[in-house]
């Protein structure tokens, strides 16, 4: 089982989502943006470390807003998906292949990884009345 973190960040009635790179698993799929727990870290400590590297971002992580284990072909992750927001910087495309602020309205037109459709569920059922 791999730990992984997520931020779900607003900028007011908008969420973003990025895009995987290419050359990634799941490449050109959509997602919230994180990444995997080093050892010695905790999951706030990850998510503050990969808004950084990936979005050149500093973000204040609040709750977690839920939790989702999924088994892919290639790996089990265990994903934490924090409420965060951003508190110095606009988002970079450092390693994305792209990076949006997408309505809850729009979020299905995006194709997200296969571990985030429960959590697009909840999204949708928690702020669907945002437009």
């Amino acid at each position: 089982m791999t730990e992984v973190v997520a931020a779900l960040i607003w900028q007011g009635n908008r969420l973003l989502a990025c895009q995987r790179p290419a050359n990634k698993s799941r490449g050109l799929l959509w997602e919230f943006v994180g990444g995997k727990i080093e050892p010695g870290e905790t999951g706030r400590e990850a998510l503050i470390r990969e808004c950084r590297e990936e979005l050149d971002i500093t973000v204040e992580v609040q709750n977690v807003f839920m939790e989702v284990t999924h088994k892919y072909p290639d790996i089990t992750i265990h994903l934490m998906l924090y409420n965060a927001i951003i508190t110095k910087g606009e988002p970079k495309k450092l390693e994305h292949n792209d990076i949006r602020w997408i309505g809850v309205n729009e979020i299905d037109s995006l194709n997200f990884c296969p571990a985030d459709r429960t959590i697009i569920d909840k999204i949708k059922e928690t702020y669907g009345e945002m437009k």
